[in-house]
């Protein structure tokens, strides 16, 4: 039952990460929040929250809107 709470405030946590964090912060957030969920958590927790985590970095941060941007050089 507590771990339950735990699973469903980790996947709170990733999920709140992939809106406020930029890419390499997002991972290493979930990078953490895995290595302390495997702690508390049964292994088939675990590996329902870890299958959760590689869908979100999936994920494209922000979904293309169909428009085409402007590409930048750097010089």
């Amino acid at each position: 039952m507590l771990s339950e709470v735990v699973l469903l405030a980790c996947k709170d946590l990733i999920d709140d990460a992939k809106i406020g964090c930029a890419d390499m912060v997002f991972k290493d957030v979930c990078l953490e929040i895995l290595a302390k969920a495997k702690l508390v958590l049964s292994n088939e927790q675990f590996e329902e929250l870890t299958f959760f985590v590689a869908e979100r970095m999936k994920e494209e941060r922000f979904p293309r809107s169909g428009r085409k941007g402007r590409k930048v050089r750097i010089q």
